[in-house]
Protein backbone atom coordinates (compact mmCIF):
# COMPACT_ATOMS: atom_id res chain seq x y z
CA UNK A 1 0.00 0.00 0.00
CA UNK A 2 2.16 3.64 -1.16
CA UNK A 3 1.22 6.03 1.74
CA UNK A 4 -1.00 9.08 1.13
CA UNK A 5 0.40 11.43 3.50
CA UNK A 6 3.07 13.39 1.36
CA UNK A 7 5.29 16.34 2.14
CA UNK A 8 6.40 18.62 0.03
CA UNK A 9 9.99 20.51 0.72
CA UNK A 10 12.65 22.05 -1.15
CA UNK A 11 15.12 20.05 0.61
CA UNK A 12 15.62 16.99 2.72
CA UNK A 13 18.44 16.64 4.84
CA UNK A 14 19.09 12.74 5.95
CA UNK A 15 20.91 12.75 9.09
CA UNK A 16 20.74 15.52 11.88
CA UNK A 17 24.43 15.67 13.02
CA UNK A 18 26.56 18.78 12.77
CA UNK A 19 26.79 18.13 9.20
CA UNK A 20 23.11 17.96 8.27
CA UNK A 21 22.41 21.26 10.99
CA UNK A 22 24.78 23.56 9.76
CA UNK A 23 23.33 22.37 5.55
CA UNK A 24 20.24 22.80 6.79
CA UNK A 25 20.37 26.26 8.68
CA UNK A 26 22.05 27.77 5.67
CA UNK A 27 19.28 26.54 2.77
CA UNK A 28 17.15 27.92 5.75
CA UNK A 29 18.28 31.09 5.66
CA UNK A 30 18.15 31.77 2.35
CA UNK A 31 14.00 31.20 2.29
CA UNK A 32 13.98 27.17 1.28
CA UNK A 33 12.06 24.90 3.10
CA UNK A 34 14.11 22.95 4.17
CA UNK A 35 13.12 18.71 6.25
CA UNK A 36 16.02 16.71 8.41
CA UNK A 37 15.29 13.14 8.69
CA UNK A 38 17.21 12.03 11.43
CA UNK A 39 16.80 7.97 12.63
CA UNK A 40 18.25 8.89 16.41
CA UNK A 41 15.88 9.91 18.82
CA UNK A 42 17.62 13.17 18.90
CA UNK A 43 19.69 15.28 16.65
CA UNK A 44 23.16 15.97 17.51
CA UNK A 45 24.64 13.25 16.01
CA UNK A 46 28.20 11.89 17.61
CA UNK A 47 29.68 15.77 18.28
CA UNK A 48 26.82 16.19 20.98
CA UNK A 49 28.21 12.81 22.85
CA UNK A 50 31.69 14.44 22.32
CA UNK A 51 33.63 16.05 25.42
CA UNK A 52 35.25 18.92 23.54
CA UNK A 53 36.49 19.68 20.43
CA UNK A 54 40.56 19.77 19.00
CA UNK A 55 42.86 21.29 19.07
CA UNK A 56 41.18 24.27 20.96
CA UNK A 57 39.60 22.21 23.37
CA UNK A 58 36.37 23.78 23.23
CA UNK A 59 32.99 22.63 24.64
CA UNK A 60 31.40 20.19 22.12
CA UNK A 61 27.96 20.86 23.75
CA UNK A 62 28.65 24.91 23.63
CA UNK A 63 28.69 24.62 19.90
CA UNK A 64 26.45 22.15 18.81
CA UNK A 65 23.32 22.93 21.54
CA UNK A 66 22.68 26.44 19.97
CA UNK A 67 23.10 25.12 15.99
CA UNK A 68 20.43 22.68 17.49
CA UNK A 69 18.02 25.20 18.76
CA UNK A 70 18.33 27.00 15.91
CA UNK A 71 17.54 24.62 13.56
CA UNK A 72 14.39 23.76 16.12
CA UNK A 73 13.40 26.71 16.18
CA UNK A 74 13.69 27.96 12.56
CA UNK A 75 10.58 28.52 10.60
CA UNK A 76 11.77 27.11 7.24
CA UNK A 77 13.26 23.68 9.11
CA UNK A 78 10.88 20.67 9.77
CA UNK A 79 12.47 17.94 12.16
CA UNK A 80 11.53 14.10 11.73
CA UNK A 81 13.44 12.37 14.14
CA UNK A 82 13.39 8.80 15.19
CA UNK A 83 12.78 7.65 11.38
CA UNK A 84 14.37 5.20 8.84
CA UNK A 85 14.76 5.97 5.37
CA UNK A 86 13.45 3.71 3.48
CA UNK A 87 13.76 4.68 0.04
CA UNK A 88 15.32 7.45 -2.15
CA UNK A 89 14.72 8.43 -5.59
CA UNK A 90 14.78 10.65 -8.50
CA UNK A 91 11.01 11.34 -9.89
CA UNK A 92 10.52 13.53 -12.27
CA UNK A 93 12.53 16.28 -12.06
CA UNK A 94 13.01 16.10 -7.83
CA UNK A 95 13.71 13.34 -5.32
CA UNK A 96 11.23 11.21 -3.28
CA UNK A 97 11.92 9.68 -0.15
CA UNK A 98 10.01 6.88 1.54
CA UNK A 99 10.03 7.44 5.26
CA UNK A 100 9.03 5.48 8.31
CA UNK A 101 8.44 6.61 11.56
CA UNK A 102 9.50 4.35 14.43
CA UNK A 103 6.94 4.00 16.91
CA UNK A 104 7.83 5.90 20.58
CA UNK A 105 4.55 4.52 22.27
CA UNK A 106 4.14 8.81 23.20
CA UNK A 107 1.80 11.07 21.74
CA UNK A 108 4.34 13.84 20.61
CA UNK A 109 1.22 16.31 20.19
CA UNK A 110 0.56 15.66 24.29
CA UNK A 111 3.85 15.11 25.76
CA UNK A 112 5.17 18.09 27.47
CA UNK A 113 8.12 16.44 28.14
CA UNK A 114 7.67 16.58 32.31
CA UNK A 115 9.66 13.39 32.09
CA UNK A 116 7.06 12.11 35.24
CA UNK A 117 6.94 8.62 33.13
CA UNK A 118 10.65 8.36 33.22
CA UNK A 119 10.91 9.35 37.17
CA UNK A 120 8.16 7.01 38.19
CA UNK A 121 9.78 3.90 36.00
CA UNK A 122 10.79 1.17 38.12
CA UNK A 123 12.91 -0.67 35.13
CA UNK A 124 16.44 0.09 34.86
CA UNK A 125 18.41 -0.52 31.60
CA UNK A 126 22.21 -0.43 30.36
CA UNK A 127 22.62 3.19 28.70
CA UNK A 128 24.05 2.98 25.18
CA UNK A 129 24.06 6.88 25.09
CA UNK A 130 27.00 6.88 28.44
CA UNK A 131 29.05 4.19 27.12
CA UNK A 132 26.73 1.38 28.85
CA UNK A 133 28.56 2.57 31.81
CA UNK A 134 25.18 3.87 33.83
CA UNK A 135 21.29 2.70 33.81
CA UNK A 136 18.47 4.49 32.39
CA UNK A 137 14.71 3.88 32.47
CA UNK A 138 12.46 2.26 30.86
CA UNK A 139 11.37 5.41 29.60
CA UNK A 140 13.23 7.88 28.88
CA UNK A 141 14.39 10.95 27.03
CA UNK A 142 17.72 10.51 25.49
CA UNK A 143 19.79 12.85 27.16
CA UNK A 144 19.50 16.26 29.07
CA UNK A 145 19.34 18.59 26.09
CA UNK A 146 17.84 16.49 23.63
CA UNK A 147 16.00 17.76 20.91
CA UNK A 148 12.52 17.05 20.56
CA UNK A 149 12.37 17.00 24.53
CA UNK A 150 10.16 13.17 23.35
CA UNK A 151 10.75 10.25 25.63
CA UNK A 152 11.02 6.80 24.44
CA UNK A 153 9.52 3.62 25.35
CA UNK A 154 11.91 0.45 25.23
CA UNK A 155 9.36 -2.25 24.66
CA UNK A 156 11.96 -4.52 24.70
CA UNK A 157 12.12 -4.19 28.29
CA UNK A 158 9.04 -2.42 29.33
CA UNK A 159 7.43 -4.35 31.94
CA UNK A 160 4.09 -2.92 31.11
CA UNK A 161 3.43 -1.87 34.49
CA UNK A 162 1.45 0.82 33.71
CA UNK A 163 2.96 3.35 35.85
CA UNK A 164 4.01 5.85 33.04
CA UNK A 165 0.38 5.49 31.88
CA UNK A 166 -0.98 6.44 34.99
CA UNK A 167 1.12 9.49 35.93
CA UNK A 168 1.30 11.04 33.04
CA UNK A 169 -0.65 14.20 33.31
CA UNK A 170 -1.17 14.62 29.61
CA UNK A 171 -2.50 11.27 29.12
CA UNK A 172 0.38 11.17 26.19
CA UNK A 173 1.73 6.94 26.66
CA UNK A 174 0.38 5.01 23.93
CA UNK A 175 1.38 1.52 24.12
CA UNK A 176 -0.79 0.52 20.93
CA UNK A 177 1.24 3.31 18.58
CA UNK A 178 2.68 1.97 15.11
CA UNK A 179 5.62 2.50 12.49
CA UNK A 180 3.70 5.63 10.23
CA UNK A 181 4.59 5.56 6.48
CA UNK A 182 5.29 9.25 4.89
CA UNK A 183 6.73 10.69 1.88
CA UNK A 184 8.78 13.47 1.30
CA UNK A 185 9.27 15.02 -2.19
CA UNK A 186 11.77 17.77 -2.62
CA UNK A 187 13.80 19.25 -5.23
CA UNK A 188 17.34 18.06 -3.90
CA UNK A 189 18.59 16.05 -1.11
CA UNK A 190 21.79 16.37 1.26
CA UNK A 191 23.21 12.98 3.04
CA UNK A 192 25.09 13.63 6.06
CA UNK A 193 24.69 10.47 7.61
CA UNK A 194 28.30 10.42 9.35
CA UNK A 195 29.82 7.54 10.65
CA UNK A 196 29.91 4.56 13.23
CA UNK A 197 32.80 3.31 14.71
CA UNK A 198 34.21 -0.41 13.95
CA UNK A 199 32.62 -2.35 16.85
CA UNK A 200 35.64 -3.92 19.28
CA UNK A 201 33.32 -7.10 19.63
CA UNK A 202 34.20 -9.76 17.57
CA UNK A 203 37.23 -8.20 16.96
CA UNK A 204 39.85 -11.09 18.45
CA UNK A 205 42.81 -8.83 18.45
CA UNK A 206 41.35 -6.74 21.32
CA UNK A 207 39.80 -8.94 23.22
CA UNK A 208 36.15 -9.74 21.30
CA UNK A 209 34.96 -6.94 23.84
CA UNK A 210 35.21 -9.07 26.87
CA UNK A 211 38.17 -7.20 28.26
CA UNK A 212 35.79 -4.72 30.99
CA UNK A 213 38.74 -2.23 30.71
CA UNK A 214 39.27 -1.96 27.21
CA UNK A 215 36.87 0.63 25.62
CA UNK A 216 36.62 2.80 22.92
CA UNK A 217 37.00 6.56 22.21
CA UNK A 218 33.45 7.19 22.11
CA UNK A 219 33.18 5.43 25.36
CA UNK A 220 36.26 7.51 26.67
CA UNK A 221 34.43 10.63 25.57
CA UNK A 222 31.45 10.03 27.62
CA UNK A 223 33.97 9.25 30.97
CA UNK A 224 35.72 12.84 29.97
CA UNK A 225 32.28 14.85 29.57
CA UNK A 226 31.54 17.10 32.67
CA UNK A 227 27.51 15.29 32.07
CA UNK A 228 29.13 12.07 31.39
CA UNK A 229 28.40 8.72 34.33
CA UNK A 230 30.78 8.89 36.27
CA UNK A 231 31.56 13.06 37.20
CA UNK A 232 35.17 11.52 37.30
CA UNK A 233 37.43 10.05 35.56
CA UNK A 234 37.24 5.53 36.92
CA UNK A 235 38.00 2.46 34.55
CA UNK A 236 34.35 0.51 34.01
CA UNK A 237 35.32 -2.90 36.05
CA UNK A 238 35.30 -1.64 39.44
CA UNK A 239 35.43 2.07 40.06
CA UNK A 240 38.36 2.22 40.85
CA UNK A 241 40.78 5.35 39.55
CA UNK A 242 42.94 4.67 36.66
CA UNK A 243 47.27 5.08 37.22
CA UNK A 244 47.78 4.08 33.81
CA UNK A 245 46.49 4.39 30.86
CA UNK A 246 46.88 3.25 27.09
CA UNK A 247 45.84 4.32 23.77
CA UNK A 248 46.14 2.15 20.60
CA UNK A 249 46.20 3.91 17.45
CA UNK A 250 45.21 2.66 14.02
CA UNK A 251 42.63 -0.27 16.02
CA UNK A 252 41.39 -1.47 13.18
CA UNK A 253 41.87 0.65 10.48
CA UNK A 254 45.09 0.80 8.19
CA UNK A 255 44.54 -3.23 8.30
CA UNK A 256 43.09 -5.01 5.30
CA UNK A 257 42.59 -7.84 7.68
CA UNK A 258 39.97 -5.70 9.70
CA UNK A 259 38.53 -4.78 6.39
CA UNK A 260 39.47 -0.61 6.80
CA UNK A 261 42.61 -0.57 5.06
CA UNK A 262 42.27 3.51 4.83
CA UNK A 263 43.47 6.13 7.53
CA UNK A 264 40.33 7.18 9.91
CA UNK A 265 42.31 10.74 9.76
CA UNK A 266 41.19 11.98 13.08
CA UNK A 267 42.08 9.63 15.65
CA UNK A 268 45.36 10.71 16.04
CA UNK A 269 44.06 14.34 17.23
CA UNK A 270 41.19 12.96 19.37
CA UNK A 271 43.45 10.73 21.15
CA UNK A 272 46.37 13.52 21.77
CA UNK A 273 42.89 15.78 22.95
CA UNK A 274 41.74 12.97 25.51
CA UNK A 275 44.94 12.33 27.06
CA UNK A 276 45.46 15.92 27.27
CA UNK A 277 41.86 15.68 29.30
CA UNK A 278 42.86 12.49 31.36
CA UNK A 279 46.40 14.17 32.37
CA UNK A 280 44.37 17.63 33.62
CA UNK A 281 42.32 15.01 35.74
CA UNK A 282 44.76 12.45 36.63
CA UNK A 283 47.81 14.80 37.09
CA UNK A 284 49.19 11.14 38.36
CA UNK A 285 48.60 8.91 35.89
CA UNK A 286 50.73 7.42 33.37
CA UNK A 287 49.43 8.11 30.15
CA UNK A 288 50.80 6.20 26.66
CA UNK A 289 49.57 6.29 23.35
CA UNK A 290 51.32 3.44 21.10
CA UNK A 291 50.68 5.04 17.80
CA UNK A 292 52.25 3.90 13.80
CA UNK A 293 52.36 7.79 12.82
CA UNK A 294 50.73 11.04 14.11
CA UNK A 295 49.16 12.66 11.48
CA UNK A 296 48.81 16.13 12.71
CA UNK A 297 46.98 17.26 9.18
CA UNK A 298 45.14 20.89 10.54
CA UNK A 299 45.73 24.44 11.37
CA UNK A 300 47.54 24.05 15.11
CA UNK A 301 47.18 20.45 15.08
CA UNK A 302 51.01 20.06 14.78
CA UNK A 303 51.25 22.51 17.95
CA UNK A 304 48.79 20.39 19.83
CA UNK A 305 50.70 17.36 19.60
CA UNK A 306 53.99 19.13 20.56
CA UNK A 307 52.47 20.39 23.26
CA UNK A 308 50.69 17.18 24.87
CA UNK A 309 54.45 15.39 24.70
CA UNK A 310 55.04 18.65 27.02
CA UNK A 311 52.42 17.94 29.10
CA UNK A 312 53.98 14.07 29.70
CA UNK A 313 52.25 12.55 27.69
CA UNK A 314 54.42 9.58 26.30
CA UNK A 315 53.99 8.36 23.14
CA UNK A 316 55.94 5.12 21.95
CA UNK A 317 56.03 4.37 17.94
CA UNK A 318 54.43 0.28 17.77
CA UNK A 319 52.17 -1.79 16.38
CA UNK A 320 49.77 -3.25 18.79
CA UNK A 321 49.53 -6.88 18.07
CA UNK A 322 47.16 -8.09 20.61
CA UNK A 323 45.56 -7.26 24.22
CA UNK A 324 44.97 -9.82 26.42
CA UNK A 325 43.30 -9.53 30.03
CA UNK A 326 45.46 -9.42 33.01
CA UNK A 327 44.93 -9.73 36.82
CA UNK A 328 43.23 -6.90 38.80
CA UNK A 329 41.59 -5.88 35.73
CA UNK A 330 44.25 -4.84 34.05
CA UNK A 331 45.03 -5.40 30.27
CA UNK A 332 48.14 -6.63 29.21
CA UNK A 333 49.28 -4.59 25.49
CA UNK A 334 51.48 -6.74 23.43
CA UNK A 335 53.12 -4.67 20.70
CA UNK A 336 56.31 -4.47 18.39
CA UNK A 337 58.58 -1.67 18.76
CA UNK A 338 59.69 0.02 15.17
CA UNK A 339 62.35 1.55 16.57
CA UNK A 340 63.64 -2.41 16.39
CA UNK A 341 64.09 -3.72 19.83
CA UNK A 342 61.80 -6.30 19.36
CA UNK A 343 58.22 -7.95 20.80
CA UNK A 344 57.80 -6.11 24.23
CA UNK A 345 54.48 -6.23 26.70
CA UNK A 346 53.00 -3.52 29.55
CA UNK A 347 50.71 -3.86 32.01
CA UNK A 348 47.77 -0.77 31.98
CA UNK A 349 44.47 -0.23 34.03
CA UNK A 350 42.75 0.86 31.19
CA UNK A 351 43.32 0.80 27.14
CA UNK A 352 41.48 3.00 24.79
CA UNK A 353 41.14 2.06 21.28
CA UNK A 354 40.81 4.11 18.19
CA UNK A 355 38.73 2.59 16.01
CA UNK A 356 38.78 2.80 12.71
CA UNK A 357 35.61 5.08 11.07
CA UNK A 358 33.05 3.45 8.99
CA UNK A 359 30.50 4.75 7.13
CA UNK A 360 26.71 5.44 9.08
CA UNK A 361 24.55 4.63 6.45
CA UNK A 362 24.33 2.10 4.03
CA UNK A 363 22.50 3.07 0.75
CA UNK A 364 22.35 -0.25 -0.84
CA UNK A 365 18.56 -1.14 -1.83
CA UNK A 366 17.81 2.72 -0.51
CA UNK A 367 19.09 4.66 -3.26
CA UNK A 368 21.01 3.92 -6.44
CA UNK A 369 24.20 6.55 -5.10
CA UNK A 370 27.55 5.09 -6.08
CA UNK A 371 29.92 4.10 -3.59
CA UNK A 372 33.66 3.97 -3.27
CA UNK A 373 35.60 0.68 -2.29
CA UNK A 374 35.68 2.17 1.03
CA UNK A 375 31.70 1.75 1.33
CA UNK A 376 31.57 5.59 1.77
CA UNK A 377 29.31 7.93 -0.71
CA UNK A 378 31.54 8.86 -4.00
CA UNK A 379 32.41 12.53 -4.80
CA UNK A 380 32.67 12.39 -8.21
CA UNK A 381 34.82 15.49 -8.75
CA UNK A 382 36.40 15.48 -5.33
CA UNK A 383 39.01 18.71 -6.53
CA UNK A 384 36.22 20.92 -7.85
CA UNK A 385 33.16 20.17 -5.81
CA UNK A 386 33.31 16.99 -3.48
CA UNK A 387 29.83 17.41 -2.19
CA UNK A 388 28.65 16.57 -5.91
CA UNK A 389 27.83 12.64 -6.36
CA UNK A 390 26.52 10.71 -9.55
CA UNK A 391 22.79 11.86 -8.89
CA UNK A 392 21.79 14.74 -10.14
CA UNK A 393 20.46 16.81 -7.31
CA UNK A 394 21.82 14.77 -4.46
CA UNK A 395 24.58 16.02 -2.37
CA UNK A 396 26.80 14.65 0.29
CA UNK A 397 28.53 16.48 3.21
CA UNK A 398 31.08 15.57 6.15
CA UNK A 399 31.87 11.93 6.87
CA UNK A 400 29.62 10.27 4.95
CA UNK A 401 31.67 10.51 1.88
CA UNK A 402 34.92 9.85 3.84
CA UNK A 403 36.54 10.54 7.12
CA UNK A 404 37.32 14.15 8.16
CA UNK A 405 37.10 16.13 10.77
CA UNK A 406 34.50 18.89 12.40
CA UNK A 407 35.88 22.14 11.11
CA UNK A 408 35.74 20.28 7.48
CA UNK A 409 32.66 18.69 8.16
CA UNK A 410 31.07 21.83 8.89
CA UNK A 411 32.93 23.74 5.34
CA UNK A 412 31.91 21.14 3.36
CA UNK A 413 28.24 20.85 4.98
CA UNK A 414 28.53 24.69 3.49
CA UNK A 415 29.41 24.06 0.16
CA UNK A 416 26.36 21.58 -0.01
CA UNK A 417 24.08 24.19 1.01
CA UNK A 418 25.15 26.13 -1.97
CA UNK A 419 25.68 23.87 -4.40
CA UNK A 420 21.78 22.52 -3.50
CA UNK A 421 20.68 26.07 -3.63
CA UNK A 422 21.91 26.47 -6.91
CA UNK A 423 20.71 23.06 -8.39
CA UNK A 424 17.43 24.64 -7.51
CA UNK A 425 17.69 28.23 -8.29
CA UNK A 426 18.96 26.88 -12.06
CA UNK A 427 16.00 24.72 -12.35
CA UNK A 428 13.98 27.39 -11.78
CA UNK A 429 15.03 29.51 -14.32
CA UNK A 430 15.04 26.68 -16.80
CA UNK A 431 11.53 26.12 -16.00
Amino acid sequence: MVPTNIKNFDTLVVGGGIAGLQAALDLGDQGYKVAIVEKDASIGGKMIRLSKVFPTLDCASCITTPKMSAASHHENITLFTYCDLTSLNHEGQGIKALITQKPRYVDPIKCIGCRQCEYICPVHVSDAEQGDFSARKAISIPFSTAIPQLPILDVEHCMLCGQCEKTCPTHAIDYFQKPEEFIIQAKTAVITTGFDLLPVKNNFQYGNGHIPNVIDSMQMERILAPHGPYNRVLRPSDGMEPDSIAYVQCAGSRDKSMGVPYCSRVCCMYAIKQAMLLSGSLPLADIIIYYMDIRAFGKGYEQFYQNAKAMGIEFVKAKVARIDKGENGSAIVRYENQDGSGIATADHDLVVLSMGMIPGWDPRSICPVSKDSDQFITSIKPKISPVLTNMAGLFVAGVAAGPKDIVDTITESGSAAMEAAKFMSNSHMEN
